[in-house]
């Protein structure tokens, strides 16, 4: 039998990654399928202008007032087509952090997007999806579009629930702010450095690192879901994150058996939600 020639084989995987490409939606329709998620749900799209960013997102908040906000954040999205090839539009093919608010039967529940997701025509520079995806400036305008929820709706405090580098963000804002009382991560993205070594790749050298402030964390309950199975976000990261922790609020972490970075989080969050809330001080 003939063994294919190094040209035949390169020409057989160009063709694959060519085919996985194809398969991805475009950046309109991945917006479209969040859009109808959240319109099935009786969730209102909101546009909030912080800093050099807009940031989209949903309302699910039903009252004039809300007492506490439950704000949910999304991760990275589409970063990358493949391990070297940057995506040109970071908005999520399966949106998990929004699929997860719409799991949560509160009145308070607000989820946002991450800089330049759900911008199709957005002129938006590529870093803020890459190595700046946690930069100070990104952080500055979560700071901002808070506080324009809060004003919005009279809220006091908030609940920051983050989905993969949007348990980054979450924890980034929760170490900065004096308002945060509850932080939730979900295979969140919590040590950076720890997170690039074990994956052998560029540091994210504009970005912040969680792990760097966690100190600040003092007074914040913590909840940190991780997935037994999770390639992306080791169990072991988590363990090392919440180790270094001296809290005195409650911490919790818990590894999930048999769950990955994506399975199956949507399905058993409302069960998670009522375990927080029963084991809540």
């Amino acid at each position: 039998m003939k063994r294919p020639t190094r040209n035949a084989i390169a020409t057989c995987l160009i063709t694959l990654m060519l085919q996985a490409c194809a398969s991805i939606p475009s950046p309109e329709a991945r917006t479209e399928h969040a859009s109808a998620l959240a319109q099935e749900q009786g969730l209102k799209p909101i546009t909030l202008k912080a800093g050099q960013f807009e940031l989209k997102g949903f309302s699910g908040v039903t009252t004039a007032r809300a007492e506490r906000l439950r704000v949910y954040i999304e991760g990275d999205g589409l970063a990358w087509i493949t391990r070297s090839r940057p995506s040109p539009d970071p908005t999520p093919v399966d949106p998990l952090a929004l699929r997860l608010a719409l799991r949560d039967s509160s009145a308070q529940v607000i989820y946002l997007g991450r800089p330049c997701q759900y911008q199709p025509h957005a002129n938006c520079p590529a870093r803020y999806w890459l190595g700046s995806r946690f930069a100070p400036e990104v952080v500055n305008a979560y700071n901002e579009a808070l506080n324009q929820l809060k004003e919005e709706y009279s809220a006091n405090r908030l609940t920051l629930i983050g989905y993969s580098g949007g348990g980054a963000i979450a924890t980034l804002l929760a170490e900065a702010r004096t308002d945060v009382d509850r932080l939730v991560t979900i295979a969140g993205n919590l040590d950076t450095d720890y997170w690039s070594d074990y994956h052998r790749i560029t540091p994210l050298v504009g970005s912040l690192n969680p792990a760097d402030n966690r100190a600040r964390l003092a007074n914040v309950e913590q909840w940190h879901f991780v997935g037994e199975h999770d390639s992306i976000i080791p169990p072991a990261m988590t363990r090392r994150f919440v180790t270094g922790l001296n809290s005195l609020r409650p911490v919790h972490m818990t590894i999930i058996p048999g769950y990955d970075h994506h399975c199956c989080w949507t399905e058993r969050w409302p069960a998670l939600l009522d375990e927080m809330q029963d084991e809540s001080p």
